[in-house]
C-alpha cells in the first residue's frame, strides 16, 4: 500500500496547523470552520489515494488490514465534517480531530513498515 507521503505529509500538516491556530478573536467563526473543512477534504483525498502493492500472503494480509484501518479512518473523518461546521463545541470537536490526526499519522507509518519489509524480502534481507 502506497500513498505519496509528500501529499499525506502536507495534508496532515496543513490540518494540524489550522487546528492549533486558534480561532482568532474577532475573525468569523464559520471562517475558521470552512477553512478546517478544506484541510479534512485534503487528508481525505490523500487517504483516498493509497494503492495495494503487497504481493507476498503475509505482506498481503497485513495490507488487508491497512485497507480496512483506512476505510474506519475515512469513515471517521466523515462523520466529523458536519460537526466542524455545525457543532457549537468547537473545543470538543477538534480535539476528536487531533486523535484522528495522530491516528492517520500511526496509520501512515504502519504503511511505511509494509513497504519496508516487503523491499528487505526483495533485497534478501536478513529476516
Amino acid at each position: 500500500m502506497t500513498v505519496t507521503s509528500v501529499g499525506m505529509t502536507g495534508a496532515l500538516q496543513g490540518l494540524a496547523q489550522v487546528l492549533e491556530n486558534s480561532r482568532r478573536p474577532g475573525a468569523p467563526d464559520q471562517q475558521w470552520r470552512w477553512g478546517v473543512r478544506q484541510r479534512m477534504a485534503a487528508v481525505r483525498d490523500a487517504l483516498a489515494a493509497e494503492s495495494g502493492t503487497a504481493r507476498e500472503g503475509a505482506f498481503a494480509a497485513r495490507e488487508l488490514g491497512l485497507v480496512r484501518e483506512r476505510d474506519a479512518l475515512l469513515a471517521r473523518l466523515s462523520a466529523l465534517g458536519p460537526r466542524v461546521l455545525e457543532d457549537p463545541d468547537v473545543d470538543a470537536v477538534r480535539a476528536q480531530l487531533h486523535r484522528l490526526l495522530v491516528d492517520i499519522s500511526h496509520h501512515v507509518q504502519r504503511q511505511h513498515d509494509l513497504t519496508y519489509d516487503e523491499l528487505q524480502l526483495d533485497l534478501g534481507g536478513s529476516e
